[in-house]
C-alpha cells in the first residue's frame, strides 16, 4: 500500500516537472517570436487591435488576443521600452470633434492591452503617432485639420494633455487635395532633437525642435523644405545612418530623397523617383515607406496599382529600382519589417488582409510567404521584438 502511494507521488512529481519544462520551453519559443499588433480601422465592435505571434521561419501570424473598445484605431506607436502602446481613438474619424490618443499598457507577451487613459489629439482625422527615444513624448499628426501636437507621457505610461500645438497654414497646386494643410505624419529624428512633419496639402516637410523632457515642439530655424509641386508628401523614413530621409509622395506616386544634416536640421533634395512601372496610366496613390534595419533596401506602397516598389540604397543614399511586386491585396496601406530584416508585412486595408513576404538578403526582392491573413481593414502594423 505504502509503495503504491510512493509510486503515485513520484508519477505526479514527474508529470509536474515535464509539464513545467514544456511550459517553459513553450514560453521561451514564444519569446523568440515577435509579437505583432495590427489595428482594424473600423468603428463599433469591428474596431480593434489584434495581437499575433509571428513565426519568423514560416511567416505565419498566429492570433493570440483581440482588444476592443477602441474606435477607428488608424495608427499605432510603441514606447521605446516596449511597455506601452499608443493608438488613435476616433468615434467618427475625420469628424468635427477632435479625436483622441489612447494609451495602453502591454501586459507581458500575451498580447493583452490594458487601457490607461485617453487625451485629445487637438485635431481631426488623426493619422500618425510617434514616441521619442526617452518615452516621455508622444507626437500626433492631424490630417483633416492640418496640425501637429505633442503630449507628455507620465511615469505610468498614461498621457497628459497636449503641451504644444501647431496649426499649419497654406495650400498648393492641386485644388481638390491641396486647398489647405493636411499633416500626414510627424517623425522624430535619430538624434531625438528634431521632428519632421510631412504635410500633403502644403507640399512641405516642416521641421520642429523637440524638447522631450518638457514634451514640447517649437519651430526650427529652417521651418520647412518644399517637395515637388503636387507631390503630396505623406510619410517619411530616416536612413539608419541618419544622413538621409525618404519622403513618399501620395499624389505624385514617387519617393523624394533628401540629405539630412542633423546638427542644423538642413534638408537638401537629391532625387525623386517613381514608384510605378513605366507606362502605367491608371489611378494610384502612395501610402507608406519603410527601410530595412541594415539600410540596404527600401519599400513603398502603391494603392490602386496595389503593389510594393522595392529599391536598393546606394552609398550616397540614392535609390535604384529593384522591382515592383503585387501586394496580394487591395490598397496596401502600411508596412512593417522584422528587426532582423527577414520579413516584410503589408496591411492591405480595403482588401481586408495582411500579406507576409520574405526579403532576399542579397537582392532585396520580395517573395510571398504562405497564404494571406484575413482580418477586417488592417491599417497599421507594429512589431514587438
Amino acid at each position: 500500500m505504502q509503495s503504491g502511494r510512493v509510486r503515485l507521488l513520484v508519477s505526479v512529481l514527474v508529470s509536474a516537472m515535464l509539464s513545467t519544462a514544456f511550459d517553459t520551453a513553450e514560453q521561451r519559443a514564444q519569446a523568440d517570436e515577435p509579437l505583432v499588433f495590427i489595428s482594424a480601422f473600423a468603428g463599433g465592435d469591428d474596431g480593434a487591435i489584434h495581437a499575433f505571434q509571428l513565426d519568423l521561419k514560416t511567416g505565419v501570424l498566429q492570433p493570440v488576443r483581440r482588444t476592443t473598445g477602441v474606435e477607428h484605431p488608424f495608427f499605432l506607436a510603441l514606447s521605446p521600452d516596449h511597455r506601452f502602446l499608443y493608438s488613435i481613438h476616433a468615434l467618427k474619424f475625420g469628424g468635427a470633434e477632435p479625436e483622441q490618443v489612447a494609451a495602453y499598457e502591454i501586459v507581458g507577451r500575451s498580447g493583452q492591452l490594458r487601457l490607461l487613459n485617453r487625451q485629445s489629439s487637438r485635431g481631426s482625422a488623426s493619422c500618425y503617432l510617434d514616441v521619442d527615444a526617452t518615452g516621455k513624448t508622444v507626437l500626433v499628426a492631424n490630417y483633416s485639420t492640418g496640425s501637429v501636437a505633442s503630449l507628455p507621457v507620465r511615469e505610468d505610461g498614461s498621457l497628459g494633455e497636449a503641451s504644444s500645438f501647431f496649426q499649419h497654414a497654406g495650400s498648393s497646386v492641386d485644388p481638390a487635395r491641396q486647398a489647405g494643410p493636411h499633416a500626414h505624419c510627424i517623425v522624430i529624428g535619430p538624434d531625438n532633437r528634431l521632428a519632421l512633419a510631412a504635410d500633403l496639402g502644403l507640399d512641405q516637410v516642416l521641421t520642429y525642435r523637440l524638447d522631450a523632457a518638457a514634451a514640447k515642439l517649437s519651430p526650427h530655424r529652417q521651418p520647412f523644405v518644399r517637395t515637388p509641386p503636387g507631390a503630396g508628401p505623406r510619410h517619411l523614413a530616416f536612413h539608419p545612418n541618419g544622413k538621409q530621409i525618404y519622403v513618399i509622395n501620395e499624389l505624385g506616386n514617387s519617393i523624394t530623397v533628401m540629405d539630412y544634416e542633423s546638427d542644423g536640421g538642413m534638408l537638401i533634395e537629391r532625387q525623386t523617383i517613381s514608384t510605378l512601372p513605366a507606362g502605367f496610366d491608371g489611378t494610384s496613390y502612395c501610402a507608406d515607406v519603410k527601410i530595412t534595419p541594415h539600410g540596404r533596401f527600401l519599400y513603398g506602397t502603391n494603392r490602386g496599382h496595389d503593389s510594393i516598389a522595392a529599391y536598393r540604397l546606394g552609398e550616397d543614399g540614392r535609390l535604384t529600382l529593384i522591382g515592383i511586386e503585387p501586394s496580394l491585396g487591395k490598397g496596401p496601406q502600411n508596412l512593417a519589417i522584422t528587426p532582423g530584416g527577414e520579413l516584410l508585412l503589408c496591411a492591405n486595408m480595403p482588401g481586408d488582409n495582411v500579406a507576409v513576404f520574405r526579403i532576399d538578403p542579397q537582392t532585396g526582392r520580395l517573395s510571398a510567404v504562405g497564404p494571406t491573413l484575413s482580418m477586417p481593414r488592417p491599417s497599421c502594423i507594429r512589431l514587438l521584438p
